[in-house]
């Protein structure tokens, strides 16, 4: 367990020092040396991903839905997770859902004083029903964030389900959370600018979570995003390409049964049942 003293590498200085005296070269080259260590951070917290994954999977087959609460950075982070599963597996848009301190408008411009709000979480959850099939995720760099501790705080009284990613050691909103998540990557290259590594870990980590929760829901077949929403010509594409793959039917049959069906799956799964019955 976790505890409340905490070393807050997020906000320790930089290990690279005048930095308006480096070439453009030097700049890019130690920011991509230090975004080099990040996917070795999240290496190592594999096996808290895993918990929090497996639970998030085993309460989502059981009705329940994914909850991402945040500020800044971490907010709109999870806001991009969540949008970008029903496009990438069909799943309805109330599965996971991206909840950012101060409203959607802070998803494009900074709210002031927005993530002090300890109350304003749990208003923000209750507007969805949530209930304690669901599991609350609080996405916080710096592991300190008002409004998201007394989110998680909140979800736990009521019997819901809490887990973190944060990108310190010992955080308070990991003592609150029952599945944290630890990534922690060190200083950033500019001092306290969290958009990067700490940015970077919570983007690899939500790419992880949902991916396997996704698997685990059966929203993938082989190695293909078959429920994915044909939404532009290059996904209807790939979707026919798939289809070709999964059944060797023709580029024009495929092409007959996505129009069809309009899905990838429904259209592999009549090719293959007609094919059986043949």
């Amino acid at each position: 367990m976790t505890t409340g003293n905490m070393e807050a590498t997020t906000e320790s200085d930089s290990n690279y020092n005048d930095l308006e005296l480096m070439t453009v070269r030097e700049v890019l080259v130690n920011i991509n040396k230090e975004d080099k260590t990040v996917p070795m951070a999240v290496e190592k917290s594999i096996p808290q991903i895993e918990q929090l994954a497996t639970v998030v999977s085993a309460r989502m087959k059981e009705g329940g839905r994914l909850f991402y609460i945040g500020a800044g950075t971490s907010g709109r982070m999870g806001v991009l997770d969540a949008s970008e599963c029903p496009p990438t597996y069909g799943v309805p848009f109330d599965w996971v859902i991206g909840i950012i301190a101060g409203g959607d408008s802070a998803i494009r411009k900074a709210v002031e004083f927005a993530e002090d709000d300890v109350d304003q979480a749990w208003k923000d959850l209750s507007e969805y029903a949530i209930n304690d099939k669901d599991v609350v995720v609080g996405i916080a760099a710096s592991g300190t964030t008002p409004y998201v501790i007394g989110g998680l705080k909140a979800a736990n009284q009521q019997g819901i389900t809490t887990g973190c990613i944060v990108c310190n050691s010992g955080s308070p909103v990991a003592a609150v959370a029952q599945y944290p998540v630890e990534v922690v990557v060190g200083p950033e290259f500019v001092s306290g600018s969290t958009r990067m590594k700490s940015g970077t870990a919570q983007k690899l980590v939500l790419n992880m979570l949902t991916t396997a929760v996704m698997i685990q829901l059966g929203r993938v077949k082989g190695n293909k995003m078959v429920d994915m929403q044909l939404t532009n010509n290059k996904l209807y594409s790939r979707g026919v390409k798939i289809i070709m793959n999964e059944t060797g039917a023709s580029e024009e049959e495929a092409t007959g049964l996505l129009e069809q069906y309009g899905n990838v799956r429904k259209a592999i799964n009549s090719f293959l049942s007609k094919a059986t019955l043949l």
